[in-house]
């Protein structure tokens, strides 16, 4: 599945940066799903998206300005000429115009943008499903933490399996939480949803160093109660709960930059404080785990195939299965997929 080739994976809301990274007083440009995009701030701060082109002569807008004398300002001008655009795309400003705050008619494309969860999320075209909600990000007991966001040489899909693959623990994760002389994946369940699905387990893992300080044990074992949530069509908010009561949501966003490259976005909400268990550590246990991961998945192709026989499976591919299967049949629903669809897992 070449992800820019698929109309309808426009329709869905993608992280793309944490809220603090886009300034009140600078665009900044972005790739999502093969297209330039310019995102920028617009008045009371809302995020704006716009295709990065200016429509006059072709310049990228993300090397423009913002222009705020504009009524009901600010709007984004181009380096070039300083015609400037709103966030609806309309051009309201041509300096070089006898009636300069006319504008015209015409502009550039705009895009859904929107602030949630602390970071910032653009749908190209009309959504078919709202931004994912996240319970615990509205619940005063968890704290967020944003980890990183960076361009991965991986297939968005990739990352959504590995991230419900339990079967990868014991080779991948030998140094920091997988158990080697048992590689038995834990069994696990599915829930369906109209936005995806929840998967249930129970996995047995090891603690390793900083682990045992931010789990504040000295077991050399545990068990990670998990409730994974999958979100058409690559983000997801797995939740683990350990024994001695604390909780570790981990939000993750393969944001497709193009067909072979996504921009991986993180951030976890956590139940206990930053005395407990400092930022910097949380952050450094999970980069640790996700450079394992970039490791094996950036070997990986890009061209992931949807139809069950195009690859060989086991059965604790069940996830992965189940995600090719919903992912054939939007495509199918949406006249994008020729290809037979995958059995239900």
């Amino acid at each position: 599945m070449l992800v820019t080739r698929q109309k309808v994976l426009r329709r869905f809301w993608y992280p793309v940066m944490p809220e603090t990274t886009l300034a009140a007083d600078r665009p900044l440009p972005f790739r999502l799903l093969g297209r330039d995009i310019v995102l920028w701030r617009s008045r009371d701060g809302a995020p704006a998206a716009l295709a990065d082109r200016c429509p006059h002569r072709g310049a990228k807008l993300s090397a423009g300005f913002l222009d705020a004398a504009v009524p009901g300002g600010p709007a984004l001008a181009c380096a070039y000429h300083g015609w400037a655009f709103g966030p609806d795309g309309r051009c309201v400003k041509v300096p070089q115009a006898h009636d300069p705050l006319r504008g015209m008619k015409g502009g550039t494309r705009a895009h859904h943008a929107a602030a949630r969860h602390g970071w910032i999320w653009v749908c190209l075209e009309d959504p078919l499903h709202p931004i994912p909600e996240i319970p615990e990000a509205a619940d005063p007991r968890f704290r967020r933490i944003d980890e990183f966001h960076e361009p991965w040489a991986v297939a968005g899909l990739r990352i959504m399996e590995n991230s419900f693959d339990t079967a990868h623990f014991s080779y991948v994760h030998a140094a920091t939480f997988g158990i080697p002389e048992d590689p038995r994946p834990a069994p696990s369940t599915i829930e369906h949803t109209a936005w995806g699905f929840v998967m249930r387990s129970e996995a047995p893992v090891s603690n390793r160093g900083i682990s045992k300080d931010l789990l504040k044990t000295e077991a050399e074992r545990t068990v990670r109660i998990i409730e994974g949530r999958w979100f058409l069509p690559f983000f997801r908010a797995s939740r683990i709960d350990y024994p001695g009561g604390l909780t570790h949501i981990l939000c993750t966003g393969a944001t497709p930059i193009d067909d072979a490259h996504s921009m991986i976005c993180q951030w976890v909400y956590r139940s206990d404080t930053e005395a407990d268990a400092p930022s910097e550590k949380v952050i450094a246990f999970d980069r640790a785990v996700t450079t394992e991961d970039r490791t094996v998945l950036e070997t990986t192709t890009f061209d992931v195939p949807l139809a069950m026989g195009a690859e060989r499976h086991m059965p604790a591919d069940k996830p992965g299965i189940e995600m090719r299967r919903r992912l054939a049949a939007l495509l199918a629903e949406h006249g994008e997929a020729e290809a037979r669809l995958p059995k239900e897992a």
